[in-house]
Formats: C-alpha cells, structure tokens, sequence
C-alpha cells in the first residue's frame, strides 16, 4: 500500500497543492539586496518566466527566539499592507503583482521603480549641483498629492509618508510606497491611538501627534506632504528634532525638541487660531517654551524659494489646526498647479539630470536560504490568526 499523505483528505490535498506550487526562485532571480526594515528586506528581482520585467520583492520575516525560528502568525502591519495593496490600485500607488507564501514566510511582488525621493533629495544637496527645478517640484509634489487624495477617497490614513516611501519610475511616475502603517480610519472598532501610539517619523510628525492627540485625521498625512514639499525645496527636511526615545516601562516621551524645531519656524500655536489645542494631552507641555512668532515665509525666502502661490500651498498644509490644513482635494485644486510651469506626469520631462539607479547589493540575499530544514511548505500557517481581525483592529 502506498503510504498515507495525511489522516484527512483535506491534508493530503494541501500537501498536493503545497508540492506543485512554485518557489519563489522558480519565478524570479534576484538581483540584489535594495534595503532593510523592521518589516523585513526587500529585493530587486527579475521575472524568469514570460518578458524579464523588474520587480521589488518584500519579504517579511519571522519572528526568532534564540537560535530557534518560531512562526507566531502573521504580523500587524503584513496584514494591512496586503489587504490594502490589493484593493487599491492608482497610478500614484505601488502596484502589488501578487504574494507568495512559501515555508512560513511572506512575499509581496510589487513594480520596481529605479529611484526614491529621498535619493533625488540626496543627489542634487551636493554642492556642484543645482536645487531641483521648479517644475520637477510641481511635478512630484501633485503626483504625491494624488495618490494621497486615493488613499483619502478610499478611507486609508498612509501614517508613515516621507521622502524614502515616495518612490519615483523610470517613467517619472512617483509611487506611494510601504502601507505597513496604513490603516483605515471609516468606522475603527478601537481608537487609532489604542492600536499605534507611536506614528509617522519624527521629522515629518503633525504637531496633533506630537500633543497626544488620541483621535486624528487624514489631516496628519497633509502635514506630512507639507514636510515634504518644504524638503523638495531646500534640499533638507523643515523640522529635523531629536526623537526622544521611550523608557523600559514604554512609557510615550513628550518630543520636546521635535516640538521646538516646529514652533521655531511656524511660531507659537495658539487657542484663538486652533482651539481644540487646550484638548491635547501635552498641551501644558508648551508651557515649557518661549513666545515666537511666525517666520515661515522668512525661512521660505532664505532657501531661495519666491513664488508666492507655492508659500501660499506650504502654509495651507503646515496649519497647526488640522480643521484648517489643506486637504488633499483642496491642494490639488491650487493655483499653484494652474500656472506655468505646468506639472507634468513624468517628473523627469526636460530635465537634463541623470540621476543614479537604486544602490543594489549582492549580499545579505536570504531568500536563497530562507527554507527552513524540516518545514513543510503550505499556505497560510496553521497557527496564523485570522487576517480579517487584524484588519479591523
């Protein structure tokens, strides 16, 4: 008698289907290594199967304890970005392609794109080179915008948008990239806080976050594109603080100094110009800091920044009052974008630069040896919670 596959007809089944699935080896050759996170890395890829297209893989990585590798479900921040990844498709969103799971670990296949923000921002601050032209700005700034606009129409908070997520084809078609963070804001069983008290990166944090704001808008991801903006412009981030980190009791730090780098500039925030500000957990925090005024459009005309309907676009989205910050329909609708020159779909149209491709790696490839010795391949893991609870969290 043939040996039995499973006790269960379903079992062997599984086993069936788990043996003729394809490896993600067999479709694809990596390239190289692109970046690391908390999240896991991520790969430059080619398909070996049809056209050789480019792809980035993410691969999501388990959780260890000691030399031992234990499989304890999927992660938080998996489940969104592959729930929301596959439901949302728009020009200005990376594209998922699809997700391979193979020995308890979790690929996303997205569309490649050579450049990020981060690495523009970087390649035209060396001092031979020119700021990035005002076109290309307008260009990047709307696309950016638009993509938030989708993620707004569709529900979804991004909570994590600085320059490295903002990623730029060779097409000049600019990708809001990484949703690990994102999270839908229609109806949440729980407060947004309760499920993440710690959101966005520092430099790019709205002042609501940095009080303690227990209930926040999209409004956070407009001062987010506002930061972002201002980067473009003067080639550094606006309000670059010293991130305070938390205690061994996990306790949440007031971000003193990331809160003074913003008063700074966008001068003392007061009641009569947001009065839910007395709401804030942290508001007798700004006890703590002298009186400033206003001096935004000052720091404009300092990076060399003149045109008048761009200063008015940046103020519009830094607004302390997220009731009075720009929404991302409003920005788009800015005489900003109306007037010469016009923002293209390609940001690289007329540009004359040629900006270096994505650093790739040959090392720290895991993929190659992500099987582990006696695991089973299969679909989602046993011992997985359920994804739509996680979703709803």
């Amino acid at each position: 008698m043939p040996p039995l596959l499973s006790r269960s007809p379903l079992g062997g089944y599984k086993i069936r289907k788990d043996r003729a699935r394809q490896k993600v080896l067999d479709k694809y050759e990596i390239i190289g290594y692109i970046a690391a996170g908390t999240y896991g890395r991520v790969y430059k890829a080619r398909s070996r199967i049809g056209e050789p297209h480019l792809y980035a893989i993410k691969k999501f990585k388990a959780d260890k304890e000691g030399e031992v590798t234990h499989y304890t479900g999927i992660s938080q921040s998996a489940c969104r970005e592959i729930a929301l990844c596959r439901e949302l498709s728009h020009e200005n969103l990376t594209t998922l392609r699809e997700i391979i799971l193979e020995d308890k670990c979790i690929y996303m296949v997205f569309e490649f794109a050579e450049h990020d923000l981060l690495q523009i921002i970087h390649f035209h601050s060396h001092p031979e080179r020119r700021p990035i032209p005002e076109s290309m700005v307008k260009s990047i700034l709307w696309q950016l915008i638009n993509g938030v606009y989708c993620l707004q129409q569709n529900w979804v908070l991004h909570r994590d948008l600085k320059p490295a997520n903002i990623m730029v084809t060779s097409d000049g078609i600019v990708k809001i990239g990484d949703l690990g963070l994102a999270r839908l804001f229609y109806k949440p069983l729980q407060p947004l806080y309760t499920g993440d008290k710690v959101v966005v990166t520092i430099w790019y944090r709205a002042p609501e976050l940095l009080l303690g704001a227990r209930h926040y808008t999209p409004a956070i991801d407009m001062w987010a594109v506002g930061c972002i903006f201002a980067e473009l412009l003067a080639l550094r981030p606006i309000f670059k603080g010293e991130e305070a980190k938390m205690d061994s009791k996990k306790t949440i730090p007031f971000q003193r100094n990331q809160m003074l780098k913003i008063i700074e500039i966008m001068g003392t925030p007061s009641k009569e110009r947001w009065p839910q500000l007395t709401q804030h957990p942290e508001y007798p925090s700004l006890a703590q800091f002298k009186y400033y005024p206003n001096v935004l459009k000052n720091w404009y005309h300092s990076i060399g920044a003149s045109n008048p309907r761009g200063f008015q676009l940046l103020q519009g989205m830094l607004e302390y009052n997220p009731l009075k910050r720009l929404t991302a329909e409003q920005a788009l609708q800015h005489p900003y974008f109306n007037e010469a020159p016009k923002a293209s779909r390609n940001v690289f149209e007329s540009q004359k630069f040629e900006y270096p491709n994505r650093r790739i790696s040959s090392e720290d490839n895991d993929i190659k040896t992500a099987s582990l010795p006696g695991t089973k391949r299969s679909g989602l893991p046993d011992d997985s919670l359920p994804l739509r609870k996680k979703l709803r969290e």
